[in-house]
């Protein structure tokens, strides 16, 4: 479970620096992972937005293979995906 103030803390925290090794030090019960949003996908909808990067609550619960959630009841971890910028 992630609580909704620590999303909040996270989610400023990723404005301000978003390396996981520093996320991993302020937020040492969490897993993080990092990804380009282009490895992520197209269906998925983020929980949390910054200018550069899109933030994902990533679910272990099933006992099987990671899933994406909208549910912080179910989220173990959070993927953060940097954004791609467009090409025109």
């Amino acid at each position: 479970m992630i609580a909704a103030d620590t999303l909040d803390a996270l989610t400023a925290e990723v404005a301000v620096n978003a390396a996981v090794a520093h996320l991993r030090g302020c937020f040492p019960g969490l897993h993080f992972t990092e990804c380009s949003e282009d490895d992520v996908p197209v269906r998925a909808t983020p929980v949390r937005e910054t200018t550069d990067h899109l933030i994902y609550l990533v679910s272990g619960a099933s006992g099987h293979c990671l899933a994406l959630t909208h549910s912080a009841d179910a989220a173990t971890g959070v993927l953060v995906a940097s954004r791609v910028a467009d090409e025109d």
